[in-house]
């Protein structure tokens, strides 16, 4: 069985429905997933998870082999770089408009690429697949599969199919202890903080940006743990990307934050923070990964500028509230030991086992302190909680009318479990379920005595 997270690429000419299709697959419309910072302009990642298998999506500009445009020029060059990063690649074509120029002209370079390929024929909903996929046959790439991109018909059996070999979560790195990715710009500082956990110059590091272009794993005991650290390459402005070499290493850096347990987010604290910074740190939230924020380079600040530092930390990424933030230097060691401390109390957060009689506990005395607001004259109950999941640990709620509870009232649970079970520099995933109505859809049946009452009283409405 394949143990790698999939990189799945969406290829096609324009307007055939690969953005819909990279948004049904990753689940969002977010422009954190549609608009990573780092990336060109028509080059968008995102995670995508299907029946426990986790991947990644990448989606591409629409190609036009045959145009003069340089800006098409441009989206060419960035699906050739998808394409030599994809495991699996999915060939749009519109089932509206049938086989044009540019589709055979993209399937004669596909055919080329030795990689595992799938045509869809998008657009396809109310169609037979007699209809819809005859005219592609022509191109020579095998069975066109017909789905609907917008409405999610046959994007299931898609996936079955695509994922079959691989596994229902992503698999851990080979190597024993903790994972813990360490993410961030270029130049801020990775490679060095990772040489002074080590106390060695175990990888490289340099005064300029992009050394690192690959996700380098190294394994080593701290402090009587075991742990692997996972040095990234930095994810640079799109602007400054240009060596095919340095795109390839960003699916190296995703695929680094899905399999960790704890994330690094190395920050520059002599430079701005950036919405790039935001970026991809929210991007390490919506995965559910422990964040420790690290403000290297702290060392020669003066006081107004740490004071500076610490304002932007709070108003650009209020999100991550849950994170703790340490400033450090990973050149001379400052605070470096402390941090690892905060990661391994990350790991045990992330990890916790939190029995259901304590969860219950906490449910009932939070309930006791503070009810849930009425709705419609009928208050929401909460009945009982327990654990869902771990990394990122998840809790579920049952009661009823649960789907009606305000978010300030959830963010006040969330803290309440948080705060029970130290949880820290982990996100908390809360979970409420609405328990079925015995009695929905029953008809209720009368009594003998109860039909006798009910005419006596129609019969009175009447001579009224």
């Amino acid at each position: 069985m394949n143990e790698k997270i999939p990189t799945i690429a969406l290829v096609g000419r324009p307007n055939v429905g690969k953005s819909t299709l990279f948004n049904r697959l990753t689940g969002t419309r977010d422009a954190l997933v549609a608009d990573l910072p780092g990336l060109t302009r028509d080059r968008q990642y995102g995670f995508g998870s299907f029946e426990n298998k986790a991947f990644i999506v990448v989606d591409t500009g629409g190609l036009m082999p045959e145009s003069a445009d340089p800006l098409a020029a441009l989206a060419e060059e960035q699906a050739q770089i998808a394409l030599q990063e994809a495991d699996l690649v999915l060939f749009l074509v519109d089932g509206l408009q049938g086989r044009l120029g540019p589709d055979e002209a993209i399937a004669k370079q596909l055919r080329k690429l030795g990689k595992p390929l799938t045509l869809l024929v998008n657009k396809s909903e109310g169609q037979t697949k007699t209809a819809v996929a005859g005219d592609f046959y022509a191109l020579g790439l095998g069975e066109p599969v017909p789905v609907s991109a917008q409405h999610g018909d046959g994007i299931a059996g898609l996936l079955r199919e695509l994922l079959a070999s691989y596994p229902e979560q992503a698999a851990p790195l080979p190597l024993d202890g903790v994972c813990v990715a360490i993410v961030g710009r270029p130049n801020v500082g990775k490679s060095t903080l990772v040489n002074r956990l080590l106390g060695e110059e175990r990888v490289v590091a340099a005064d300029m940006p992009g050394t690192t272009r690959d996700a380098i794993a190294v394994p080593f005991d701290y402090d009587g743990h075991r742990f692997t650290l996972i040095d990234t390459a930095g994810i640079r402005r799109r602007a400054r990307v240009w060596e095919a070499v340095e795109k390839f290493s960003i699916v190296k850096t995703l695929e680094a934050i899905e399999r960790a347990h704890v994330v690094v987010a190395v920050l520059d604290a002599q430079n701005d923070i950036s919405e790039q910074d935001a970026r991809l740190l929210g991007l390490v939230a919506q995965r559910g990964r422990a964040m420790i924020i690290a403000i290297n380079k702290w060392d020669g600040l003066q006081s107004d500028e740490r004071e500076q530092v610490r304002y932007q930390v709070s108003l650009k990424m209020p999100f991550l509230d849950y994170a703790p933030v340490r400033y450090i230097s990973a050149r001379h060691g400052t605070g470096v030991g402390e941090l690892m401390g905060f990661v391994q109390d990350a790991y045990d957060a992330t990890m916790r086992e939190m029995p259901t009689p304590e969860l219950n506990k906490i449910l009932e005395k939070a309930v006791e302190q503070h009810q849930p607001p009425a709705v419609l004259g009928r208050r929401i109950k909460l009945r009982y909680a327990h654990q869902g999941g771990q990394n990122p640990p998840k809790i579920v709620v049952h009661g009823n009318q649960t789907e009606k509870l305000p978010e300030a009232y959830k963010r006040y649970l969330t803290n309440r479990f948080r705060e029970a079970f130290k949880l820290v520099g982990v996100p908390l995933v809360l979970s409420f379920k609405t328990g079925d109505n015995p009695f929905k859809g029953r008809k209720n049946e009368l009594t003998g005595r109860q039909i006798k009452k009910k005419r006596r009283l129609m019969a009175r409405v009447k001579k009224r």
